[in-house]
């Protein structure tokens, strides 16, 4: 029988020694810090709450602290673009957004983690070390800000879980067929030796680049390989393999997912790439379902191995990768540019004509949720927002009514909706 993946060995510590960067032009006491943030991180990315929380509390965490951290960098002998600083911090965890900036004639920047811990780590590592030898060096401090606002993704600033946002007023975003050949950030970058540490960053618009997607080396360096992800704490009365392919696919497509045979709380979803799991967790780890606050993490597995034959298995595990409900098979599809974070309000689409509030009212009712406002689109009464009670019952509702069918060959299509009514 195939050996069952336990709580424990998802959750194993790993560890990749000699990863370092940065020139190490400081004491080994600094260098020994450096190492042992590292080793922790890679235990926070592999989903170990229990060791995480230990190091926490041995290192003195301070609780509640911002994931955004303000970095000044002094004696900028070199310049020190955006992406050099995403190649660095993203050691330390998912970084979300960066903004770039000069202040009283110095270069700073602010970083958003996808979590406070990671930025509790890399200050730690990083804070008082040079990026290249003697020189650029990074003082870091935390921000009083809790969230930052991007507005354009060019070398300034950049949003890595937005792909719409333009280059400056007046331009387009990237057209998603180009963000699926190229990765989230739309960019190619290649290797450089630099003058010790880490050297500058290539940097190569998309108009820039003639030569195949083959004959490069291409990197997207703010997200990691692993496509599978982790996630635990979850309520095992509830949860269904079904129900986690529907919420998680709201921001990816879902391929497979396995719910752990001898502990429920815990499962796994394959996303279709690196950079839809990276999405995911950013929209979904910490958000309540079924009355418990899941955490969403990236696995150390590749991929879900599927049960063989006669294996037992209780329909915990099932493949979507040929699922017609998949969002985003299609590269110039529109749902690239609609994906929020979990709200109270939903968008409806593929409502027949015969389909009225009250029938829509009374099919959210039977799922618990309670209906606070409706509103059919004035152009179209195919699409409407609804607004529920709270953002967990829209969560529930999307999970039990997205392709439910109304009649008339028309399966309804729900989504999380950044308006409100």
């Amino acid at each position: 029988m195939q050996e069952e993946m336990t709580s424990e060995d998802e959750t194993k510590q790993t560890t990749e020694e000699g990863e370092e960067d940065l020139v190490t032009d400081v004491s080994d006491d600094g260098f020994k810090s450096a190492q042992a943030a590292l080793q922790v991180v890679n235990t926070v990315q592999c989903g170990n709450v229990g060791v995480t929380s230990t190091f926490a509390a041995e290192s003195g965490l301070p609780p509640g602290h911002s994931s955004v951290l303000r970095i000044i960098i002094e004696n900028l002998f070199y310049p020190v673009s955006l992406e050099v600083l995403y190649q660095i911090f993203s050691k330390f965890g998912f970084v979300l957004k960066i903004v770039t900036f000069t202040r009283n004639n110095q270069f700073q920047a602010l970083i958003q983690y996808a979590e406070p811990v990671n930025a509790y780590y890399a200050k730690m590592a990083l804070n008082g070390r040079n990026i290249y030898n003697a020189c650029c060096t990074l003082h870091i401090d935390f921000s009083k800000l809790t969230s930052l606002k991007v507005k354009y993704n060019n070398e300034k600033s950049r949003d890595f879980t937005r792909f719409d946002l333009p280059a400056a007023d007046g331009q387009l975003p990237l057209d998603p067929a180009i963000i699926a050949a190229f990765g989230s950030q739309g960019i190619i970058f290649q290797p450089y030796v630099g003058t010790g540490g880490i050297g500058p960053v290539t940097y190569f618009p998309q108009g820039a680049v003639t030569t195949s997607v083959a004959s490069v080396r291409m990197s997207n360096p703010g997200v990691p390989g692993n496509s599978v992800l982790l996630v635990s704490n979850l309520n095992p009365e509830a949860i269904t393999p079904h129900g986690l392919f529907i919420l998680f696919g709201a921001y990816g497509d879902v391929l497979r997912v396995k719910i752990m045979f001898k502990n429920k709380e815990n499962a796994l979803v394959q996303m279709a790439d690196a950079t839809q799991a990276q999405i995911a967790i950013s929209n979904l780890n910490g958000q309540k379902l079924y009355g418990k606050f899941i955490r969403a993490t990236l696995s150390k597995h590749q991929n879900i191995q599927l049960p063989r034959e006669g294996e037992e298995d209780n329909g915990l595990t099932k493949d979507y990768s040929n699922s017609p409900l998949h969002r985003f098979k299609n590269p110039g599809s529109k749902n690239f540019q609609n994906i929020f974070p979990p709200s109270a309000t939903l968008h409806l689409s593929n409502i027949p004509p015969s389909v009225s509030f009250d029938d829509l009212k009374s099919l959210f009712a039977r799922t618990g949720s309670t209906v606070k406002a409706f509103r059919f689109f004035q152009r179209d009464c195919k699409m409407a927002l609804i607004q529920l009670g709270s953002v967990e019952e829209a969560v529930h509702a999307l999970i039990e009514l997205h392709n439910y069918d109304l009649g008339e060959n028309h399966h309804l299509r729900v989504s999380f909706s950044k308006s409100t009514i």
